[in-house]
């Protein structure tokens, strides 16, 4: 049965490699349909949250580079069910996944969500958009705020998707997610803190109303 993801990334060395540690009949039976061509709401929410995410490409010598690609949260675009898309930036200028992606699209991108260690996989075909071009995607894609000029735009088309699970996932967590998660000990430290000096306040009066009738 067609398992979308997996359908491109088990190739014959794969199924060796499976076949060899005794697990290729996990994937050979397994169960149902999984095409994952199609990003749902789950997927969309995902995308939405994340700050960072990593992509692969591989040049004509056949070796991988891996990017980190950064911004504020939902700075990857979800154009469509099927359409990616994101503001590329100048940057250190070595424009290695650019060349890649110019004699090969295809890109494998990682998210990664490590406070609730998820992790989301994708492979889709990339393709490098002048601004110009396409000014209302240029649009949707700038960063507010942001005074960089848009080089050009990153469009994904998905090919599949798929899920990992949590295993050997450590949680990591942003400032901004820490300040959250701390932000009740903070209120209630301050409700604390002004609870014990209106106490040491009255304290402090009966004090001197005691010593006023001494």
């Amino acid at each position: 049965m067609s398992y979308g993801f997996l359908d491109i990334a088990v190739t014959p060395s794969v199924r060796a490699a499976q076949a060899a540690m005794g697990v290729d009949h996990v994937w050979q039976d397994f169960p149902g349909h999984r095409a994952f061509d199609r990003f749902t709401e789950n997927e969309a929410a995902f995308i939405g949250a994340r700050d960072s995410f990593y992509m692969a490409t591989v040049s004509e010598t056949g070796w991988p580079y891996v990017q980190h690609r950064g911004g504020p949260q939902g700075f990857l675009k979800l154009v469509d069910a099927q359409t990616l898309a994101f503001a590329n930036y100048s940057g250190n200028r070595q424009y290695i996944s650019l060349g890649n992606l110019g004699a090969n699209d295809r890109a494998c991108l990682f998210l990664m969500d490590y406070p609730h260690r998820a992790r989301l996989k994708i492979y889709a075909h990339v393709e490098a958009i002048a601004p110009d071009a396409m000014p209302e995607l240029a649009d949707l894609v700038a960063v507010p705020g942001y005074r960089g000029r848009i080089e050009r735009i990153f469009r994904m088309r998905l090919e599949a998707f798929d899920w990992n699970c949590p295993q050997h996932i450590i949680p990591r967590f942003t400032e901004a997610e820490i300040a959250e998660a701390v932000r009740p000990l903070q209120e209630r430290l301050a409700a604390l803190e002004a609870e014990n000096a209106t106490l040491r306040a009255g304290a402090a009066s009966a004090k001197d109303t005691q010593g006023e009738h001494a």
